[in-house]
C-alpha cells in the first residue's frame, strides 16, 4: 500500500479555476467518502483551503486509482475532467509523503512559511478521523506532517514573512489602513474572519472601530463577547459598508457578494475604500478593482507579491528538515513492513529450541535441572547467532532487486509459515 495525492493549488492553477474547484466542508467530507469507493483505496483525507484542494488516499496500486480519484475531484468540483487535467498534480509514495510534509511546513504556501496551513492540516486529520476515512497509514502520515510543521516554525524564522494570509493582506495594504479613525467592516464570522479580527486588534485597532456582519447574527454576536467588537445584522450590510474605510471579507459564499454596483453605491461620496478579500471563491467582483478610490487586495494580489528573498536561509533550513524527516519516515515505514517476518523468524527459532530441549530431556534422563538449563542456554545462543545476520540484513536491505523484497526471500529461505507472518501483521485475524 502507498500514499497517492491528487490535487491542484495556487502553484498549478489560476485563481479563477481554483474558485470553481474549491470545496466547503460538506463537499470535502463527501469526496473523502467517495474516494473509499474506489476499489484500490482503503483510506482517504481531503485538504481544502482557499488556495488548494488535495485528495490523499492509501492505495494498493497507482494506475486506476489516480484516474478514478481525479474524476471524483472533477465531479465534486463541477468541472469537466478535461478542463481540470492540465492543472492537476499527482504524487505517489515517496513523492506524496514529501509533498504533504512540505505543505505542513509552509513551503508550498502562497505566503511562504504561513502558519495557518498547520491548523488546516490538523482540521483535515480530525475530520478524517471523525468520519473514519483515515486509518493507520494516513493517521501516522498526517501526525508526522503536523510535527514537522511545528518543528519548522520552532527551529527557524520562516514564519516571519507572514504567519497568515490575513497578516500578509494587511502588510500589502500598508500602515495607512490602521488609523485612529479608521472604521473596519468584517463580512463573515468564520475562522478566517475571526483571525482577521484578532490580527486587527493585535495591530492596535480599537475593537470599538470593528463591526462584524454575518448572515447568522448569532455567529457575529459571539465575537462581541470574546473580542469586544460590534455585531451588525446582514440586512444592514450596505449601510455599514457606506461608513467603512476598510472591508475585510471572507463569507464562504459560493458567488460574488460585493459586485461593482454595490461598491459604487458605498463610495458614492468619493470616500476611499480598502477591500481585503480573503475568500475563495472570491466575495468581491474582479471589476471592483477598476473603481476610483478603491484598492482591492485578494488572493491573486497576494500571490503576485509573495517572495521568499527575506527568508531564503530559513526556507533552505526547513527544506533540509523536511528531507531528513521524509527519509526517516520512509525508513520507519519500510522497516515496519519486515517486522512481521523478523518476529516470525524469531518465533520459529524459539520453537525449534523448545522442541529440541524437550527431545534431549526425554532421551537424556540423567541430566539434572542445572545441566538442562545450560543446554537450553547453549541452544538459544546458537539460534541467536544463526538468525542474527538475517535479521540485521532484513532491516538494512528492505527492498531487493526486481521488486523481490528481502523479507520475502528470508521467509522463503527459512520456509516460514505464511500464516505466522500474517498473524503478526493482523493479530486479530483468523490466522
Amino acid at each position: 500500500m502507498s500514499v497517492l495525492v491528487v490535487g491542484l493549488s495556487h502553484r498549478s492553477a489560476p485563481v479563477d479555476l481554483l474558485e470553481q474547484a474549491s470545496l466547503d466542508t460538506d463537499a470535502a467530507v463527501k469526496l473523502s467518502h467517495q474516494a473509499l469507493d474506489v476499489p484500490a483505496v482503503t483510506e482517504s483525507a481531503v485538504i481544502s483551503t482557499c488556495n488548494r484542494v488535495e485528495v490523499y488516499v492509501e492505495a494498493d496500486r497507482f494506475h486506476g486509482s489516480v484516474e478514478e480519484v481525479t474524476q471524483l475531484l472533477a465531479d465534486q468540483s463541477g468541472l469537466r475532467r478535461e478542463a481540470l487535467l492540465p492543472y492537476v498534480y499527482v504524487h505517489y509514495d515517496q513523492a506524496a509523503v514529501a509533498h504533504l510534509f512540505r505543505v505542513a511546513a509552509g513551503l508550498d504556501s502562497m505566503i511562504l512559511g504561513e502558519s495557518q496551513i498547520l491548523g488546516q492540516v490538523r482540521s483535515t486529520l480530525h475530520q478524517a478521523q471523525a468520519e473514519s476515512t483515515a486509518g493507520t497509514s494516513l493517521n501516522a502520515l498526517f501526525q508526522q506532517a503536523l510535527r514537522i510543521g511545528k518543528r519548522g516554525h520552532a527551529e527557524t524564522g520562516i514564519d516571519r514573512l507572514a504567519p497568515s494570509l490575513v497578516t500578509a493582506a494587511l502588510d500589502a495594504a500598508g500602515d495607512a489602513v490602521i488609523g485612529d479613525q479608521k472604521r473596519f467592516l468584517v463580512a463573515g464570522a468564520g475562522t478566517m474572519s475571526l483571525l482577521a479580527v484578532r490580527t486587527l486588534i493585535e495591530r492596535g485597532v480599537d475593537p470599538s472601530r470593528i463591526w462584524v456582519a454575518n448572515r447568522t447574527f448569532q455567529r457575529a454576536f459571539e465575537l462581541v463577547a470574546t473580542h469586544g467588537v460590534s455585531a451588525v445584522r446582514w440586512e444592514s450590510l450596505d449601510v455599514e459598508l457606506s461608513a467603512a474605510d476598510v472591508l475585510v471579507t471572507c463569507t464562504g459564499a459560493t458567488g460574488v457578494v460585493f459586485d461593482t454596483p454595490r461598491i459604487e453605491r458605498a463610495t458614492a461620496d468619493g470616500r476611499e475604500l480598502t477591500v481585503i478579500d480573503l475568500a475563495l471563491p472570491r466575495d468581491v467582483a474582479h471589476e471592483v478593482r477598476d473603481l476610483p478610490g478603491v484598492e482591492v487586495i485578494d488572493i491573486e494580489v497576494l500571490a503576485a507579491r509573495a517572495t521568499a528573498d527575506s527568508v531564503a536561509e530559513d526556507v533552505e533550513q526547513v527544506r533540509r528538515i523536511v528531507q531528513s524527516e521524509v527519509d526517516a519516515f520512509l525508513a520507519s515505514r519500510q522497516q515496519a513492513k519486515v517486522t512481521p517476518t523478523v518476529v516470525a523468524l524469531r518465533s520459529m527459532a524459539t520453537e525449534v529450541v523448545s522442541a529440541e530441549t524437550a527431545r534431549l530431556q526425554s532421551r537424556l534422563s540423567g541430566l539434572d535441572e542445572a545441566q538442562l538449563d545450560e543446554v537450553r542456554r547453549a541452544m538459544r545462543r546458537v539460534a541467536e547467532k544463526l538468525i542474527h545476520q538475517p535479521t540485521v540484513r532484513v532491516k538494512e536491505l528492505v527492498e531487493g532487486p526486481e521488486n523481490l523484497t528481502y523479507a520475502d526471500a528470508l521467509a522463503h529461505l527459512f520456509q516460514l509459515d505464511p500464516s505466522a507472518v500474517t498473524a503478526v501483521t493482523d493479530p486479530g485475524g483468523d490466522a
